[in-house]
């Protein structure tokens, strides 16, 4: 058949007739002469209820949509009128009273001559779109009536008892110790101790001292003056200045020098430091929380960490559980971060399959909640249905034995404060990534974390996901 024969056969309205969208056409009076099967489907009526009339019957008070289409029929001579309409969203009123959403688009049809002939209006059901809105927005509700304390996800006993000593400790002004393994949202429990607190309206400055290099500490924390070092081309105002009558979040205690133990210790003491290379003592009111997954009290003993410093830091210690402490928390947390996941992407993913919490409820979670969160993101990508299943999951989900500890799982593990220095660093995770065969769950078995750990740390420091040549 050739392309003319075949072009000959398919007729406009045949393909106005197998559109899925509504098609409307109307002639210059404004009444109908054309009306689809989809039009049939979305209103109720049928060509011989409409042909003949205009579309006023289905025109909802609070729509514009005909006000615009009589324009786009008008003949005002001078060429003001529009030629088309496009993706105007609308209401009109099915012939049961139903108001149906719908987007229309719409153009004039004229002759070769220019002779105006109607106008073409093509109407798409929106309904879906809109139901589609209201469950993202739903989960986002849900996210935050979902959270229990603060924005932190927890029923069992332990977290009760967490929340519990960090509304007490907001009450305070006594410095806070957050104790806790890597992962398990030491970062949350101060903040929420500082939105608690009577300095909510202060700043909450954050400083993660094992990520500052040690030469850059002292000037992070207690700011410098011009020409105190190669490179201070200004005076600057350091994390404690800057959280003056609010509080400060100690994040990696454990990690800093003695020399800059005895600093602390001062301030924490008087209030009172002087800027890097400055001579005025400056005073500050300020509430420390500080945080380490670090034994501190080993670090004492052995003469790493101050005792002085160590009791003025722990007036009150709050310790967070590890998630293989508390695994009946582990399905609410699952559900929150499908639920965030879901809103933040659009994806409909409405819960994970039974056998895939089987093996988040067994699983050791050498990473806590951090891991897990990183565990549902990971699925996100990778999930072609509605539900996360088993194969949706990393590869080490399949991999781990159930309810094993780090030590067992990983012999070859480095201690944490080392795995965590070794992460923090680009150049320190690309060498061992190199020495691992570009292999992350082998890297992640060296570090104690799990293969999505490594990826997401690779992905913050943008890091090559892949070896490249």
């Amino acid at each position: 058949m050739t392309r003319a024969v075949f072009l000959e056969k398919i007729s406009a309205e045949l393909l106005l007739e197998t559109m899925a969208e509504g098609a409307i056409l109307l002639d210059q009076t404004g009444k109908i002469r054309l009306w689809n099967k989809a039009m049939v489907e979305m209103t109720g009526y049928t060509q011989d209820e409409v042909l003949g009339h205009t579309t006023e019957r289905l025109r909802a008070p609070e729509c514009i949509g005909s006000a615009q289409i009589s324009r786009l029929l008008e003949d005002t001579g001078n060429g003001s009128a529009p030629n088309c309409i496009n993706r105007c969203e609308c209401m009109m009123v099915a012939k049961n009273g139903e108001r149906v959403p719908i987007m229309v688009n719409a153009r004039r049809l004229q002759d070769k001559s220019g002779t105006r002939l109607g106008v073409l209006q093509t109407l798409t059901d929106i309904r879906p779109l809109i139901s589609l809105k209201q469950q993202i927005q739903a989960m986002a509700t849900k996210i935050s009536s979902e959270s229990n304390f603060q924005g932190i996800t927890g029923k069992s006993p332990q977290m009760q008892k967490v929340f519990r000593l960090a509304g007490l400790a907001a009450e305070s002004e006594a410095s806070v110790m957050v104790l806790g393994e890597s992962g398990t949202g030491k970062e949350l429990v101060a903040s929420a101790i500082h939105q608690l607190s009577p300095r909510k309206n202060q700043p909450l400055i954050k400083v993660n001292c094992g990520a500052i290099p040690e030469t850059l500490l002292e000037s992070e924390l207690f700011g410098h003056e011009k020409g105190s070092f190669t490179g201070a081309i200004k005076k600057r105002t350091g994390r404690f200045e800057a959280a003056d009558h609010g509080t400060i979040f100690l994040d990696e205690i454990g990690d800093v020098s003695p020399a800059m133990q005895v600093k602390l210790l001062r301030v924490l003491q008087s209030g009172e430091f002087e800027r890097l290379g400055g001579e005025t003592t400056l005073k500050v009111n300020v509430r420390v929380v500080a945080a380490t997954n670090k034994d501190l009290h080993r670090e004492v003993r052995e003469g790493r960490f101050r005792e002085d410093l160590y009791y003025r830091l722990r007036v009150f210690p709050i310790f967070i559980p590890p998630l293989r402490e508390r695994t009946d928390d582990i399905p609410m947390l699952a559900r929150h971060f499908v639920n965030k996941f879901s809103a933040s992407t659009g994806r409909l993913i409405k819960g994970i399959s039974r056998e895939a919490m089987q093996i988040l409820r067994t699983y050791s979670w050498p990473g806590n909640v951090r891991e897990l969160e990183n565990a549902i993101e990971y699925a996100f990508v990778v999930c072609q249905s509605d539900q996360i299943g088993i194969h949706d999951l990393p590869a080490e989900f399949s991999e781990d034995p159930p309810m094993v500890t780090v030590s067992e799982r990983a012999p070859r593990s480095l201690p944490p404060e080392q795995s965590h220095q070794i992460l923090q660093s680009p150049g320190k995770l690309s060498e061992l990534l190199s020495c691992c065969g570009w292999n992350k769950a082998e890297a992640g078995r060296t570090l104690g974390v799990s293969r999505t750990a490594v990826w997401k740390w690779m992905k913050k420091h943008g890091i090559p996901l892949e070896k490249s040549d």
